[in-house]
């Protein structure tokens, strides 16, 4: 559900960034006065689309959640971390106006995840993991261990590689990747989580 949560916004980003990059003139039209502040030595006809396409996937997240919460269902801590990271990274992306902070906020969020997992396993010796999933998901302590250790490792290297694409490759190709390459990483890789975690759950209930 997390997974599916973080898609839309994702989808939003991609969509709206290549309707911009198409129509560039109509995208800084509609920022004009937001970019009067822009840094000379930003690429207009990508900064304008990025700002864009970020205010929406902002607006996406937020909508999600409200969403939720008209259906008073419960949001999972983890939404609303999300969340508040999103409105957080997007004011910023506003008021900073610099490409390479849009480009270097999706290894902030992933570092700023595996942080916050390191840090509850190693400094405050508590599985962050395993308390915000407990209620959905019974497993021994050894196994959340694992898995808070796996996490932790996996988003230090979708960081970095989300950096590697971003000064090797043109903006337009690091959407593509930020779509694809790292939704596709992540799913991927929550699918060997779900058959790692499946087997030990059988080995619970027996």
């Amino acid at each position: 559900m997390k997974i599916i949560l973080d898609l839309l916004p994702v989808v939003v980003f991609f969509g709206v960034f290549k309707i911009a990059k198409t129509y560039p003139q109509l995208a800084q039209s509609w920022l004009a006065p937001l970019l009067v502040s822009a840094p000379a030595t930003a690429d207009a006809s990508d900064l304008a689309p990025a700002i864009l396409a970020t205010v929406s996937a902002t607006a996406a997240t937020l909508v999600q959640v409200g969403w939720l919460l008209a259906r008073r269902a419960r949001v999972p801590t983890s939404v609303w971390l999300s969340a508040g990271l999103m409105v957080v990274l997007g004011t910023l992306t506003v008021v900073l106006q610099n490409p390479w902070f849009i480009k270097w906020k999706p290894t902030l969020l992933y570092w700023a995840f595996s942080g916050v997992l390191a840090g509850g396993q190693w400094i405050w010796h508590r599985n962050l993991l395993g308390a915000l999933f407990s209620n959905e998901l019974v497993l021994p302590a050894p196994v959340w261990d694992r898995l808070s250790v796996a996490w932790t490792l996996f988003f230090i290297v979708l960081g970095a590689a989300n950096l590697f694409v971003a000064y090797n490759f043109s903006t337009a190709t690091w959407v593509d990747f930020k779509t694809f390459g790292l939704l596709g990483f992540t799913l991927a890789f929550s699918i060997g989580t779900g058959v790692y975690v499946a087997r030990h759950i059988k080995a619970t209930e027996s």
